[in-house]
């Protein structure tokens, strides 16, 4: 079976955080992170799959500790785990003080891709390798968390079922 490192997926970005960027806190606005996160997450997936793919879930996105236009923003985004299609992706948020230098995690992200053909319909994608000790104790837990994404899904289903479609006005 076709395997590929882990490294081999590996993605970074940094961004500078602008007035634009920002909320009414004056830290940088969360719906701009996580569109961030996803297109970062995004390229890590197709690097392992070399092959179109498509968001499938959004586990989490944890923030941590809070953005200000005084930071850099650094994105680095690997895949974790594989399924037979689908691919967990990690995203860790690094933001750094340009005045001081320090760092800090501020957020982390699992997200779920699946591997699509010509046609959009999902393929097999080779199995991750991990080799540091982070990537490995991410590997490690990630049969867990994929375990959680499906109770998830079925409940969401579930609830689904009972809501309704129609507008307010209606």
């Amino acid at each position: 079976m076709e395997q590929r490192y882990v490294k081999e997926t590996r993605c970074y970005k940094t961004n500078r955080v602008f007035p634009t960027d920002v909320n009414n806190h004056n830290t940088l606005f969360g719906g701009k992170l996580m569109a961030y996160i996803d297109d970062i997450a995004s390229i890590a997936a197709y690097k392992h799959c070399r092959c179109s793919v498509v968001t499938a879930s959004t586990d989490s996105v944890d923030f941590l500790t809070p953005i200000r236009p005084t930071d850099s923003v650094c994105f680095e985004s690997f895949v974790t785990w594989t399924g037979r299609s689908s691919m967990e992706v990690f995203v860790k948020v690094i933001k750094e003080d340009l005045r001081t230098g320090e760092r800090d995690i501020a957020a982390t992200s699992f997200l779920t891709f699946v591997a699509l053909d010509e046609q959009n319909r999902p393929v097999t994608v080779p199995a991750v390798v991990p080799e540091t000790a982070e990537e490995i104790r991410l590997h490690e837990t990630a049969e867990h968390r994929s375990e959680m994404r499906r109770q998830r899904r079925e409940q969401s289903k579930k609830f689904a079922d009972v809501l309704t479609t129609k507008f307010a006005w209606e």
